[in-house]
């Protein structure tokens, strides 16, 4: 019988459940401020940059707590690099930026336009990119 070894081990501790729920949902709700800022932009119905302007809001509560998560790992983490901090580093870009979003759909709903909407896809993008990034299997390294 033969056994497989592998180089790099997967880490003991993949993010939690709870975790892993507020970084997926700040994903869909940054995705729903950027298809509001989509549809205000198409129709000019102000309610459109309301509606996105509470999204933003939720995904900032979403992500900032996920955010949280992320640096209690990295702190627990004997290695402070490689994938810990990369995740970590990506949140904060992703926290950053969607405060400075949550910031521009603040102003009066015409002067959202068009600044909120390429914000709210470059932030939606970085979203991805560290969902992406923070929920793949890790390997090699400490947890």
């Amino acid at each position: 019988m033969s056994t497989v070894v592998t180089a790099n081990p997967a880490y003991r501790t993949p993010p939690g459940t709870l975790h892993t729920i507020l970084l997926a949902g700040s994903v869909s709700l940054f995705l729903g401020a950027l298809l509001s800022d989509l549809a205000y932009y198409n129709t000019y119905q102000i309610q459109w940059s309301n509606f996105a302007s509470w999204l933003i809001a939720g995904a900032e509560l979403f992500s900032g707590l996920a955010l949280v998560f992320a640096l209690v790992n990295l702190i627990r983490a004997p290695h402070k690099k490689g994938q810990v901090l990369t995740y970590f580093l990506l949140l904060l870009a992703t926290w950053a930026l969607g405060l400075f979003n949550a910031f521009q759909h603040a102003k009066d709903a015409w002067a959202v336009m068009p600044a909120g909407l390429v914000l709210s896809a470059i932030v939606f993008v970085l979203a991805c990119l560290t969902a992406w990034v923070g929920l793949n299997p890790r390997v090699g390294g400490a947890p």
